[in-house]
């Protein structure tokens, strides 16, 4: 896959291990005749450390030999977090420090998460780009401040806490972005 055509999201093969694409920045030449750089950030999906690296628009990486597959949150225990496969039913096991970003989005009824599958091994999970969640705390809505920016801190079922407008109550279903962390709307 060539520079300019990898996004976000991305799981390409750099220096022989499945890197996942987390941001592109893109610095355009200031001189005539001088190439695009592409700068990268990702994370190798086997060791969980952070990769930057620089390409020009028309070098090209290989896509990463690796699947994905369904699942859902079964439990987890002090030192693993365990998912089910929603095909066959084989059950993946990750260790919770791999998953920590992930854990304060992740409910048991949370559709469209998938295992990153590399050489028949979990080497991590993909989450939605958006999850609902319901607000368990929560200082009261003021009557009238729907109008204004002002935000509260509020408590959801992970533990999550978030900013999210004054008028929202206890018990509402809201969407979060779960790259950001931000809340997008109610559910």
């Amino acid at each position: 896959m060539q520079a300019k055509e990898i996004k976000p999201g991305a799981i390409l093969n750099y220096e022989s291990a499945p890197v996942l694409i987390e941001k592109v920045n893109v610095q355009s030449p200031s001189a005539r005749g001088a190439a695009t750089l592409y700068k990268f950030r990702g994370r190798n999906l086997v060791t969980r450390q952070k990769v930057d690296f620089v390409l020009k628009g028309t070098d090209s990486l290989p896509q990463a030999d690796f699947h994905k597959r369904a699942v859902s949150f079964m439990y987890s225990d002090n030192d693993q977090v365990h998912f089910l496969d929603q095909t066959d039913f084989n059950q993946y096991s990750l260790s919770r420090e791999d998953v920590a970003e992930d854990l304060p989005y992740v409910t048991e009824s949370l559709e469209g998460m998938m295992a990153l599958i590399y050489n028949d091994q979990c080497v991590g999970i993909q989450l939605p780009t958006s999850v609902e969640l319901r607000i368990t705390q929560c200082d009261p809505a003021v009557r009238g401040n729907s109008a204004t920016g002002r935000t509260k801190p509020v408590t959801l079922e992970t533990g999550l806490v978030v900013q999210v407008p004054e008028y929202l109550e206890q018990d509402e279903v809201i969407k979060i972005d779960t790259r950001t962390g931000e809340f997008l709307s109610r559910a």
